[in-house]
């Protein structure tokens, strides 16, 4: 039997047409397409990388979705991608072409990174495709370079505590919060306006799309889960 043949395509940042051509023509030749999603705790479902596929005009039949749970436990998401590795490892032993998609980029805080830990470890053939992050698509949004020269750049998940925050903005000449949804207190605690220019996105490449450099605006708003600020250092 012919083995299959397994893929990680990234969809980007949310806008449709951030994907790579190779991602797209990927996708339209698979047999078998496999998102990620949120299970939220009154049952519901919703899945940001569902909602970029679905403008591709695919064979929604192709398409089938795992579901997380939103919070920090992992009993469930390990559950999860167990369960769908299982299936992906049967559609391979089948001889089909399988894509796993990840929003943004599929190496960067993605949840693709925990299924191909499994699919190496049975040594399964596998291609990555790489994709735009949304901290790189704000920042063309916003026509500001998130270096030059020698400057450094730091991208930090879910920052802790104040104190973790001032060290990366003390060592680093840019600094990208992703996953602030939570954590905003502690942001709040170490921006200063007169040091520091930000830009804060939410949702980014979708009708919700949400930019500004205006920190009062950000501080009075309800953040969501797709949301980043990018801090940095005024010129003295």
């Amino acid at each position: 039997m012919t083995a299959g043949q397994i893929y990680g395509v990234s969809l980007g940042p949310g806008d449709a047409d951030l994907i790579t051509l190779k991602g797209l023509k990927t996708l339209q030749k698979v047999d078998k397409i496999y998102y990620p999603g949120s299970l939220f705790k009154d049952g519901r479902k919703s899945s940001y990388s569902l909602s970029i596929l679905n403008q591709y005009d695919l064979n929604m039949e192709k398409l089938q979705g795992f579901y997380l749970k939103m919070d920090l436990e992992r009993a469930q998401a390990k559950t999860v991608y167990e369960a769908t590795f299982q299936q992906v490892y049967t559609d391979y032993n089948k001889g089909l072409s399988v894509a796993i998609v990840s929003e943004g980029d599929i190496s960067t805080f993605s949840s693709f990174s925990y299924l191909l830990e499994k699919i190496q470890a049975c040594k399964l053939n596998i291609n990555l495709i790489p994709g735009i992050s949304s901290y790189l698509h704000l920042a063309s949004e916003s026509k500001i370079p998130l270096c030059l020269q020698n400057e450094k750049v730091v991208v930090i998940p879910r920052i802790q505590t104040r104190v973790e925050l001032q060290e990366a903005i003390d060592n680093f000449d840019t600094v990208v919060l992703m996953k602030i949804k939570m954590v905003m207190n502690s942001i709040n605690e170490v921006i200063d306006t007169k040091k520091h220019s930000i830009t804060y996105a939410e949702r980014l490449g979708t009708e919700k799309q949400f930019i500004t450099n205006n920190w009062a605006i950000v501080s009075s708003r309800e953040i969501p889960y797709f949301s980043l600020l990018i801090i940095k250092k005024n010129n003295q």
